[in-house]
């Protein structure tokens, strides 16, 4: 499914407030206050329900398609390296942490959920085979296209993970990204198997929309790298826990990661390696990131960052 940017307008007015008046931001909620955990509002409207459907058991692989432009020449602002490392980072390490746990707690019919396991597969590039604007038939078909030439295996336990530069889009009806959504998911099939897909846009094309949070120096010092490792965890939470969107999502259609979009939870202060101020809310491997909270799906739901909270 597709974040609706639901949460935008909140975000931008408490940094917008917390700009102007620093005073007035430390009267929030916020645990730390003044920082992007002030934002949001949790969707607390009921428990998520299972409807059925197929969870990712085991561990997943997760495999990088980098779309676009991503070199050092003649890209530009389009692709940014250091982007890459933030992601392939990420990945490394996202897997059997206590935030990724939290899917854990979405089981079967037959009671078998999804371990908290994830590994980091390895990536290809693809420069603009679809285009510069896709279809989300365009980003199955980019996935499918990697496993017929041999860039990438067909793994139907895996997650194939399309990360476009900065002038790729998807436009494909109600799905506009930018618009409507920073990052989806869905599935596609290759000689016959099903595949589970995800896109996540590079919020350098419309940052004031799928990176708001970032409007204050950044952990790693990289406001699209940042925000895309926001959105990227967004959508594997989803991914592993809805797959085929008949797993796990509430009576609205909100899937975990979507009722806790725009929340961030207790932030602490970090140094960029620029020696600025930044916030963030979780340390993986070498690096500090600020995602958006996921779903803890027990009698009493909340957002949280942790599966022991």
């Amino acid at each position: 499914m597709k974040s609706k940017l639901l949460a935008l307008v909140s975000i931008t007015l408490a940094l917008t407030l917390a700009a102007l008046d620093p005073a007035a931001a430390q009267h929030t909620d916020s645990p730390a206050a003044g920082t992007p955990a002030a934002s949001g509002s949790t969707r607390t409207d009921g428990r998520i329900l299972y409807h059925n459907g197929p969870v990712m058991e085991g561990t997943s692989a997760v495999y990088f398609i980098w779309y676009g432009c991503w070199g050092t020449v003649n890209c530009g602002q389009s692709g940014d390296p250091y982007i890459q490392a933030i992601l392939i980072d990420f990945a490394s390490n996202l897997g059997s942490s206590p935030y990724f746990l939290i899917n854990a707690g979405y089981p079967n019919a037959g009671g078998r959920a999804p371990n908290g396991a994830l590994i980091y597969g390895g990536s290809v590039g693809d420069q603009y085979s679809r285009g510069p604007t896709l279809s989300e038939a365009d980003v199955a078909a980019i996935v499918a296209d990697q496993m017929k030439n041999g860039g990438l295996p067909l793994d139907t336990a895996g997650i194939y993970v399309v990360l476009t530069s900065a002038d790729v889009t998807v436009v494909d009806g109600d799905t506009q990204f930018c618009v409507t959504c920073c990052q989806l998911h869905g599935t596609g099939l290759f000689l016959g198997s099903t595949f589970k897909y995800v896109f996540v846009g590079n919020p350098r094309r419309c940052p004031s929309s799928c990176a708001a949070e970032y409007a204050q120096p950044s952990p790693n010092d990289n406001t699209a790298g940042d925000a895309m490792a926001s959105w990227l965890a967004y959508a594997l939470n989803a991914t592993v826990t809805n797959p085929t969107g008949t797993g796990w999502y509430d009576r609205n259609g909100l899937e975990n990661s979507e009722k806790c979009e725009g929340t961030f939870g207790t932030t602490y202060p970090v140094t960029n390696h620029w020696g600025e101020p930044a916030w963030a809310n979780i340390h993986l491997g070498y690096r500090d990131y600020l995602l958006q909270q996921n779903w803890v799906n027990g009698r009493k739901g909340h957002c949280a960052m942790s599966y022991l909270q």
